[in-house]
């Protein structure tokens, strides 16, 4: 640990004995969770009487709003992954007490200052290294990073526990189910119905979905997301690895967990119980409301989302999912049966798959094709032994240099 960065932690270690402070980072400031976090904590600020500091903000590359945030913060250390950056973000900083900081030592140099709370925001498996190093602290997890579960869920599972940090599910989904899942009698529970909005493309075929552009898949209709969570949601793969972060996460066996379209994201899941109830959490289409659960439970704080207004509720639909016309879905069904890395490979070709989309190398329905020749060309059967953060590491390599090179032959 450098010593300025010390130096600021000891002289912010004799403020909080002063007081009692509730200590926050947020990995993945700059993205639109990380940004709705931010919005929140300036909100509960000024609306609770609890008082909060915010110790780390991490950004990929974005230090303009990264420097903003701090400043605004008064955060105690910056951090950008692009170490190409790092000049840039100091600039930015000049004049401030604010700890500056660049590249993966720094990344995870954050991720072991004291903080009671960390919001994991980094999209994709680059914030599995972090989160683990801050579930092993201790820190109670508010993840909406699902690849940690995804890619790692028993390592990351077994750090919360090393840990005895509590984690707290994010994405709306998972979320509304921990607000009304009973884990103290699971057995009790018949069914988990993990909602999902059906993205853009639900009521096109698949003829018209071939010629998808850019810009129409990231136009989600409900939600305000980055360009490759939007993407996920337009193939819905992104409810494919929600399948499998809540196989993680809830004590339900996989095969009494559906996904069923409702496009109004109003009740975002539902929980069935052995008595016929079906218990559902509902809220307008804003991360804030997630966020706030997460961040004060298991209490309640207020928040600036905007309220359901009931009688503006025309029709609450619901649909079956189609696996047919999405396959993302079936791929991520079959990843779960798999178990051990197969999610993992799962998650890395989709990774690889999407970048090449967005980046206008791969057609949209070839996202899903890429990530099943990927799926297909492992054999898993001796993967469910043993699982360490080494050859999750090492499959979500290969993985992606097999994605590399199907994209390669397809655009030849």
């Amino acid at each position: 640990m450098s010593l300025s960065l010390q130096t600021a932690m000891a002289a912010d270690q004799v403020n909080n004995s002063e007081q009692e402070v509730r200590r926050l980072s947020v990995f993945g400031s700059t993205g639109s969770v990380g940004v709705n976090t931010l919005d929140l904590i300036d909100y509960a600020q000024k609306h609770s009487e609890q008082k909060l500091q915010v110790v780390a903000l991490t950004a990929n590359s974005n230090v303009d709003l990264l420097a903003k945030q701090a400043i605004a913060t008064n955060a105690q250390f910056a951090v950008v992954a692009d170490d190409s950056k790092y000049e840039d973000l100091k600039q930015l900083l000049q004049g401030t007490d604010i700890v500056v900081g660049a590249g993966e030592s720094a990344m995870l140099e954050a991720a072991e200052m004291e903080a009671d709370w960390v919001m994991a925001a980094i999209v994709g498996a680059a914030g599995l290294q972090t989160s683990l190093t801050a579930a092993r602290r201790g820190a109670d997890i508010a993840f909406a990073n699902k690849e940690c579960l995804v890619c790692a869920g028993s390592v990351f599972l077994d750090a919360m526990k090393q840990g005895g940090g509590r984690l707290l599910p994010v994405d709306s989904e998972h979320n509304a189910i921990f607000q009304v899942y009973d884990f103290e009698r699971p057995e009790r529970i018949t069914r988990i119905l993990l909602t999902a909005s059906g993205g853009p493309f639900r009521t096109w075929s698949r003829e018209q979905m071939a010629e998808v552009t850019v810009e129409q898949a990231v136009n989600h209709p409900n939600w305000s997301m980055g360009a490759k969570i939007s993407t996920d949601s337009a193939t819905m793969m992104n409810k494919g690895l929600e399948l499998i972060e809540a196989a993680r996460l809830f004590p339900t066996p996989s095969d009494d967990i559906e996904i069923i379209v409702h496009p109004q994201s109003v009740i975002h899941s539902m929980v069935e119980y052995v008595d016929g109830s079906v218990l559902a959490q509902m809220g307008t289409p804003d991360m804030r409301t997630p966020i706030a659960s997460a961040l004060a439970w298991p209490d309640r704080v207020e928040s600036p989302s905007a309220k359901l207004d009931f009688g503006r509720l025309s029709d609450l639909t619901f649909e079956a999912a189609d696996p047919e016309k999405f396959p993302a879905l079936r791929l991520a069904r079959e990843a779960l049966e798999l178990d051990g890395l197969a999610p993992t490979a799962l998650n890395a070709a989709n990774e690889i798959a999407v970048e090449a989309f967005l980046n206008r190398h791969l057609k949209f329905l070839d996202i899903t094709a890429v990530t099943e020749q990927v799926l297909g060309s492992f054999d898993f059967v001796s993967s469910k032994d043993g699982i360490t953060l080494e050859n999750v590491l090492e499959i979500d390599r290969v993985a992606r240099k097999k994605a590399w090179e199907v994209i390669t032959k397809l655009s030849a």
